[in-house]
């Protein structure tokens, strides 16, 4: 059973930073692709960022572009995602989530419906 934890939420001001971690267990993940998605209040949950496992490639939501990265510890099964410049829009629920790649090579998914495996979510809320 996959699980996904995440954490490093909280209430910021803008132009403030914030990292958050996902903690993955239960499987080799060296075959997953791993994505962050996010919630605001109001709207439906939407790409931020998403990478392999195992690959190089990073691909972003525009919004977020230059401002967030997203990252890997192989050894740890954790994923980063480092926000800096925070913009009060960037208010949301942020999930991490996974989904194995069956398919040979590093690719990777950034439609919530190729993402099987959820984390709960953590706050983010940044005010103006």
């Amino acid at each position: 059973q996959v699980q996904l934890v995440e954490s490093g939420g909280g209430s910021v001001q803008a132009g403030d930073s914030l990292r958050l971690t996902c903690t993955a267990s239960g499987r080799a993940f060296s075959r997953y692709s791993m994505g962050w998605f996010r919630r605001a209040p109001g709207e439906e949950r939407k790409f931020v960022a998403a990478m392999h496992f195992s690959g190089p490639d990073v691909k972003y939501a525009d919004s977020v572009k230059g401002r967030f990265t997203m990252s890997r510890d192989n050894g740890k099964n954790t994923v980063y995602l480092q926000m800096n410049s925070l913009k009060p829009e960037d208010t949301a629920v942020y999930y991490c989530a996974a989904a194995l790649v069956l398919i040979p090579g590093s690719l990777l998914f950034t439609r919530q419906a190729e993402y099987r495996y959820w984390g709960q979510g953590t706050q983010v809320t940044v005010s103006s």
